[in-house]
């Protein structure tokens, strides 16, 4: 399958609300950076920040908290508006798969969140949920 024909496969028609994970652990700034680790170690790479109305600002990753790690922090002293990336990349619910594989390749991301036209966190898609995706298209 090349490129210039992906779209014009099942698997190059489905879209991110197909593929997208919806049961996502989310936190807000005030969350502190270790119970964001706690999220981590139960299989969550990185951990969406939402504000009050469930609209996405931030997402701390591994990384971030590594980062910090390395600062000397003690991550029962850091929130999450310490370390997260403000205005993260995010996909919409009816990007097609071409769309978001490009987002994740072009930006060396594993996964990013997907929001509603507001802006209103709903879910997440990672590579794996692509690549799941393309095997149960049987494209």
């Amino acid at each position: 399958m090349s490129g210039s024909n992906i779209r014009e496969t099942k698997f190059g028609k489905m879209t991110v609300g197909q593929l997208m994970e919806t049961n996502v652990q989310s936190a807000n700034k005030d969350s502190k950076a270790e119970m964001l680790a706690n999220y981590m170690m139960e299989g969550y790479g990185s951990v969406p920040i939402i504000d009050g109305s469930e609209k996405l600002v931030g997402i701390v990753s591994e990384f971030d908290l590594l980062k910090a790690l390395r600062k000397g922090s003690k991550l029962s002293e850091v929130l999450a508006s310490d370390v997260m990336t403000p205005n993260p990349i995010s996909a919409f619910q009816g990007m097609d798969v071409p769309a978001v594989i490009d987002i994740l390749q072009n930006n060396h991301l594993i996964r990013v969140p997907v929001v509603d036209g507001s802006g209103k966190l709903i879910g997440i898609i990672a590579r794996r949920d692509v690549l799941r995706g393309y095997l149960q298209s049987g494209s």
